[in-house]
């Protein structure tokens, strides 16, 4: 970066990614800068330029200084590989301006602290970031999650392929997945591998001797997102359905087939983890297997258009989850979500 460069950035002066310090005295204030950079959009931290003028003083930079940058980012949690960037001031010979660049956050990652405080920027201020925001970034998206879903819905033409290369936030604020740039409880409940404050979503699971509750043979709950609940709930099915094999007589392959066809128990385990009544607190998705029976069932409603008389007949789809039932079904998991948004 030349002095050319940093006088084309500071020319429109502070602001949500640009940070002035007038000296290395202001250290401790500039590492909260740093940290809020870190936790909303990246930005510039400039030493030796003064915030209300503008002018370039620059200092003379000792070991002494470089040292104590190294320690104040050190401060820093999550560690950031920061280069500090020592600038020649033209008109004061031996004075540079001291320069660093931080990246935004990023999906998936923790909260950015420095001394075990985090920091954010609104605007041209720094602040220290509120629990509730806190909260929800320690349960951020998993970036390897999404983009498996991703890849799905382009697979089966029902995402665009530049979604790929787009950011993650673009997506999730189209299927309204994000509000003021952090994901909510659906986004989470998604793709988040950190939903522990989520008391109630959850799945039990029974395998019940004989036709009713009187003995069971196994039990098992597992807490984790929609995706691990999915794969929990199947593995449980398979581990005590029947499973019966033959040999094909054109092949000679082997092919298995479980009491109950593979896809109907998937689609009726997605249906419900999907439509459930999350806001229920202690009231969980389930399944029970009997002797003679599966039983899939979700704390939800009927939707007000849907009676237990007409549920047979044909009609239209009334997802109790309305953004997370579009997401799944972009992603090629809901096959009759006909009500959707553009992407």
């Amino acid at each position: 970066m030349t002095i050319d460069d940093i006088k084309a950035l500071i020319a429109s002066d502070e602001s949500r990614t640009m940070e002035l310090k007038k000296s290395t005295g202001e250290l401790k204030d500039g590492m909260h800068a740093a940290c809020a950079f870190l936790n909303t959009e990246g930005g510039w931290l400039f030493f030796d330029i003064t915030p209300k003028s503008l002018k370039i003083v620059g200092q003379q930079v000792t070991d002494d200084t470089q040292r104590e940058i190294a320690q104040a980012l050190a401060g820093l949690q999550l560690v950031v590989d920061v280069r500090p960037e020592y600038v020649d001031v033209p008109d004061r010979p031996g004075h540079k301006l001291i320069a660093m660049h931080f990246d935004g956050w990023v999906w998936g990652e923790r909260p950015h602290t420095f001394h075990g405080c985090p920091y954010y920027k609104v605007e041209s201020t720094t602040k220290v970031m509120p629990q509730d925001m806190y909260d929800k970034r320690i349960r951020a998206l998993e970036p390897k999650t999404y983009s498996w879903c991703i890849r799905l819905g382009v697979e089966g033409g029902r995402i665009s392929a530049s979604v790929l290369s787009g950011p993650i936030s673009d997506t999730l604020s189209k299927w309204k997945l994000l509000k003021n740039g952090i994901p909510t409880n659906g986004a989470a409940m998604l793709f988040s591998d950190r939903i522990d404050e989520y008391d109630n979503f959850k799945i039990k699971m029974a395998r019940f001797l004989g036709t009713d509750k009187n003995e069971f043979i196994d039990e098992m709950h597992v807490e984790r997102n929609f995706f691990d609940l999915l794969d929990a709930g199947l593995a449980f099915c398979f581990k005590h359905l029947n499973l019966s094999r033959k040999i094909t007589n054109c092949s000679l392959q082997r092919e298995e087939r479980l009491e109950i066809p593979y896809k109907a128990l998937r689609e009726a385990i997605i249906n419900s983890l999907c439509h459930r009544q999350c806001e229920r607190y202690n009231l969980l998705n389930g399944i029970v297997i009997y002797d003679d029976r599966v039983e899939i069932g979700n704390p939800g409603i009927f939707p007000s258009q849907i009676t237990p008389e007409n549920i047979k007949e044909p009609h239209d789809s009334y997802p109790y989850n309305v953004k997370m039932a579009e997401a799944l079904y972009r992603s090629m998991w809901l096959e009759n979500w006909v009500r959707v948004q553009s992407a």
